[in-house]
């Protein structure tokens, strides 16, 4: 996790599943308590996401509201969003600094299904 300024951006590796998906919740929790800033989820390095992940980002939203953008999601994040509909829920950018800068209060920023 790193801070830019108000924000925090996490950027998360690896598959997450049920078994490995506890320091996403824990991470999510301390940079929504930690300001009022965007947290944003750089999901580059994701290889796999199951349902637990689904959960925990639609959780997450919930909690955080539009304080919540996911950057950069990898091929196999794109098209589990794409099949379940979650692009219509949470907002998803093209990179970071998209997600930073513009953020969901400019809806041209966040990328089209």
């Amino acid at each position: 996790m790193r801070q830019d300024d108000d924000a925090f951006v996490l950027g998360v590796s690896g598959d997450l599943d049920l078994e490995s998906i506890a320091p996403l919740v824990t991470a999510l929790a301390e940079a929504g308590g930690a300001g009022e800033g965007p947290v944003v989820l750089d999901l580059s390095g994701v290889g796999f996401a199951d349902s637990s992940t689904v959960n925990v980002l639609l959780r997450a939203h919930s909690e955080l509201g539009p304080r919540l953008r996911i950057a950069r999601p990898s091929a196999f994040v794109e098209r589990l969003f794409d099949v379940i509909g979650l692009r219509q829920a949470l907002p998803v950018y093209d990179t970071v600094e998209d997600a930073l800068v513009r953020g969901s209060s400019d809806p041209a920023a966040v990328r089209e299904p």
